[in-house]
């Protein structure tokens, strides 16, 4: 497994994950209820499925699609860094966002430079 690819998967299962756990888990409600985003808990569950699916998709079929979805899950973990911060989080609650972020950074300027 290439650099590259162990990078996605390691992604695809962490948002899959953290997507269906917005709809089940009554952890993540409480969370989103102390971020004050309540109301976009599910918003978010959405976007990180669909996140984890257009890696998915884009690995097999189109690159373009591999970037734009890694791009958009770093922007969503850009803006989850900076509630974090914004609540006054410390930075070990807050690291995961940002670890997230850069991993997906990463992933959307290898794909583009390759591309």
């Amino acid at each position: 497994m290439g650099f590259l690819t162990g990078l996605s998967f390691f992604s695809v299962i962490s948002f899959l994950f953290f997507g269906i756990a917005c709809f089940i888990t009554p952890e993540m409600k409480a969370e989103y209820t102390r971020y004050g985003l309540a109301k976009f808990r599910k918003i978010v569950g959405v976007l990180q499925l669909s996140g984890s699916g257009g890696l998915v998709f884009g690995y097999y079929y189109d690159s373009m699609v591999h970037a734009l979805a890694a791009g958009g899950l770093s922007i969503l973990m850009i803006l989850g860094f900076i509630v974090r911060l914004r609540i006054r989080d410390n930075f070990f609650k807050s690291a995961p966002s940002l670890f997230y972020a850069l991993i997906n950074a990463l992933i959307f300027l290898l794909l583009i430079r390759a591309i």
